[in-house]
């Protein structure tokens, strides 16, 4: 059978793809090679990680918030096999729903590894070694991110003691002592969850901050809240070794300034320096397809690789390595195979950590402002001054606006506090439509809600705010 698009892999990209593929009418199948559909994202990653941080979350309301609030409850305990059992139900409720969906859209399916044969073809090689050649017209490769090593250091992962984060999903008791290694997004969440469940974290990180990339400003502040939690942060310092020990492991660093190494031991030792693209095996060097120096696939605008027919998606191309950033450009390839004017706006794409409290960002970080010669002005709004954070006991962070100084554009928006990551997008819309500062400063906001900082913060960036 020949169809109009294949696509390969079914993680957040590939499966808005085909989904969006098949509404607009065209035959679509979708190759798998795990068996669930969903990808990373869905079956290790994004879903299962948010299950574990709410469940965590709410313990420690109940261990620390509740008594304020005059909620007795005694002493909350946890049930570690409970809360993976929540997170299993999560995880299983979200790729059925995808496997729904593709029956409602009348998508087919193939269980396998698929390989590039050239424009038009492409092999399913499945778990019993056998292998069938499917045609069609377009090819999609949405193939996403695998776990990356540390550079230059020899790491076995056995997903017990020394993990990804796949194992940190499922470890089978709270470490006493976890050593993250890396101090970006998936170290922080996933340690801020055994933290609260009682686990001593220290995190590794080669840069001088935290959240690279991230506002310096906002970066700094979080480090502190971090800190008051009980993390102990070990920056500027690169992993020489991470290794299996008697009892656990050890991890040794060294200043990446130069100095004195040193060891520490831990009960499990989370790798978290970032994810790598997945193109091992695919045929798409011998496709002809080419590829950037960091094993990505090269696409032009309209995310096309140099053979005609063949497109690439999500992690395994170039730009922050986000679902929804993947599942946007998926819809972007269906339209445009569809003869429409598919498009992604990169420069507002949000993102979020999923902490206690949550950071979100979208746009311009301060640091990128300056390096790029851009006269802006700020505004800033804190969590203390807002009436419904008080009342829910969340009055760490701030909300800050960056606005073009001659135009009053808003260029970026970066939120540290509770429910972060739902205010950013409002922003993200205003920025969509290039919105100022001042058209959000002047939008009536609900009251009381944390929602109110954003126009504070706006009302800052363009004259004063009314609260502080």
């Amino acid at each position: 059978m020949a169809y109009d698009v294949v696509v390969i892999g079914s993680g957040p990209g590939g499966y808005v793809c085909a989904i969006k593929a098949a509404q607009l009418g065209l035959k679509t199948a979708v190759i798998e090679k795990r068996d669930t559909f969903g990808g990373t994202c869905l079956n290790i990653g994004c879903i299962p990680s948010k299950a574990l941080l709410h469940a965590s979350e709410m313990l420690a309301e109940a261990q620390h918030s509740f008594d304020a609030l005059g909620v007795e409850v005694g002493t909350p305990k946890l049930n570690l096999t409970k809360m993976m059992a929540h997170k299993d139900a999560t995880v299983a409720a979200n790729v059925n729903g995808v496997s729904f969906l593709f029956k409602k859209n009348k998508i087919d399916s193939f269980k396998g590894t698929g390989k590039v044969l050239g424009a038009g073809k492409v092999a399913v090689t499945g778990d019993d070694g056998k292998t069938q050649e499917i045609e069609t017209k377009h090819i999609v490769i949405a193939t996403g991110s695998d776990v990356a090593g540390i550079p230059g250091v020899n790491v076995e992962f056995d997903e017990k003691v020394i993990v990804s984060s796949t194992g940190a999903l499922a470890l089978e008791k709270v470490p006493g002592h976890m050593v993250v290694v890396g101090g970006g997004v998936i170290g922080l969440e996933l340690g801020s969850v055994w933290a609260r469940l009682g686990a001593k974290v220290t995190v590794v990180e080669y840069l001088d901050t935290i959240l690279g990339g991230m506002d310096g400003d906002v970066a700094k502040q979080f480090q502190r809240m971090l800190a008051k939690q009980g993390f102990e942060f070990k920056l500027g310092s690169k992993v020489t070794g991470a290794a299996k020990a008697k009892n656990g492991a050890t991890v040794t660093f060294e200043p990446v300034k130069g100095g004195d190494a040193e060891t520490i031991e831990a009960d499990v030792v989370l790798v978290a320096t970032g994810r790598r693209p997945y193109t091992d095996g695919l045929g798409l060097k011998e496709a002809g397809v080419e590829m950037d120096e960091r094993g990505r696939v090269k696409t032009d605008g309209h995310l096309r690789t140099n053979v005609a027919g063949i497109y690439a998606i999500g992690d395994v191309v170039a730009g922050p390595m986000l679902a929804h950033k993947a599942e946007d450009e998926g819809v972007a390839v269906a339209e445009i195979i569809a003869g429409q004017a598919g498009h992604v706006n990169y420069d507002v794409i949000p993102g979020v950590v999923y902490t206690s409290p949550e950071v979100a960002s979208v746009g311009k970080t301060e640091e990128e402002l300056k390096k790029a010669g851009v006269a802006y002005k700020a505004g800033k709004f804190p969590f203390t001054a807002n009436g419904r954070a008080r009342a829910m006991l969340h009055t760490d962070g701030f909300v800050k606006v960056l606005a073009d100084k001659d135009s009053d554009k808003v260029l970026g928006v970066h939120i540290v506090g509770f429910g972060a990551g739902e205010m950013i997008h409002e922003a993200a819309v205003l920025m969509e439509f290039g919105g100022s500062s001042e058209d959000l400063g002047r939008t009536c906001h609900a009251h009381p809600t944390m929602s109110e900082a954003v126009k504070e913060a706006a009302l800052a960036t363009f004259f004063k705010p009314i609260h502080m």
